[in-house]
């Protein structure tokens, strides 16, 4: 009879890159040296340096996505790598590869599906001019939004279970990327730990790739997108409320006027105040209609994270018997 043992998960370790030539190599260097038996993917995202060079000659697995994005890169090494536990990094060396051994034993003993390396101090100290103020603006607007399970949604540095990245339905193509996770994690429940970390600066020669004013509103607009897809009757709810709003102000006076003259002079406010009120009645009848359509494509999503294996199972080898359980209890683990 087989018995029952732990196995050893196979670890892969996620570096999406664009002109990070100055810091990949060592970045890959020390992420060896902390998980050796990890495989580590160096995916070059067109970098125009020697990224991608340096990378191999460090010993990463370097394979090109030619679409830009972050996003884009994300979306493919999800697709493209199996493995039991995903670690996801930057090239950049504002992240220690040091940290990843306590990220992965969260997860493992958490029995979580996504850990987030919060950054200390990020909210205070982004490193530019407005990336701190950005970061709490949108971490309060998403708690507002969408939950209280993060507190650092922009955090690049997670580590993922098979069963999160093989049913995580990824279309963002930038760096709004980690919201989708998060909001993904959030809409279905999922297991989520945090543990803060400390965050580095960049070296010198070495820049962001982020543009405070274009990858905030895109960021924005994602947020609106992700309220319009999981929440529609909240998204659609407020345009209801606003056409309303705005039909009770302009049709109030010429109510009025009628009661105390039995005349509606003011016609064509008249119209407007129904037209609004129409536009109020439709949103809030779209919102409830998507509203039923979101709860069942959740449902779907659901069931098709529960249908991946989540890696934890213990593995049998043969010779040896499980041990015996007592009705209604589950066995002991070896």
């Amino acid at each position: 009879m087989p018995h029952a043992v732990r196995h050893e998960p196979v670890i892969a370790v996620l570096l999406p890159c664009y002109n990070e030539e100055l810091t990949i190599g060592e970045v890959v260097v020390r992420f060896r040296e902390t998980l050796p038996s990890a495989a580590i993917y160096v995916y070059d995202n067109n970098s125009k340096d020697l990224t991608a060079l340096k990378a191999r000659a460090a010993g990463a697995i370097v394979v090109r996505e030619p679409r830009q994005g972050k996003g884009n890169v994300v979306r493919r090494m999800f697709a493209d790598i199996d493995a039991d536990i995903y670690v996801m990094a930057d090239g950049d060396g504002t992240y220690a590869p040091e940290d990843a051994p306590q990220l992965i034993n969260v997860l493992q003993t958490e029995r979580s599906d996504m850990v987030v390396g919060t950054r200390r101090g990020v909210t205070d100290d982004a490193g530019r001019n407005g990336h701190a103020f950005g970061n709490r603006i949108f971490n309060r607007l998403y708690k507002s939004l969408f939950g209280t399970d993060f507190t650092d949604i922009f955090s690049g540095y997670r580590v993922f279970s098979r069963r999160f990245v093989k049913s995580f339905p990824a279309v963002s193509g930038g760096f709004e990327i980690e919201t989708e996770m998060s909001v993904h994690a959030s809409q279905l429940k999922l297991p989520v730990s945090e543990m803060a970390l400390d965050y580095g600066r960049r070296p010198e020669g070495s820049s962001s790739k982020l543009s405070t004013f274009r990858d905030g509103a895109r960021i924005l607009w994602m947020f609106a997108m992700l309220m319009k897809e999981t929440q529609p009757l909240r998204f659609f709810g407020t345009f209801a409320l606003f056409f309303l709003a705005a039909s009770i102000g302009l049709m109030i006076p010429v109510l009025v006027e009628f009661a105390e003259t039995g005349l509606v002079p003011r016609m064509p406010t008249w119209v407007l105040s129904i037209g609004m009120l129409l536009l109020a009645m439709l949103s809030m009848m779209t919102g409830l209609i998507l509203d039923s359509v979101s709860r069942g494509r959740a449902e779907q999503k659901r069931i098709f994270y529960l249908s991946i294996s989540s890696g934890r199972a213990e593995r049998p080898v043969s010779g040896q018997a499980l041990p015996k359980s007592e009705p209604g209890k589950a066995p002991r683990a070896a």
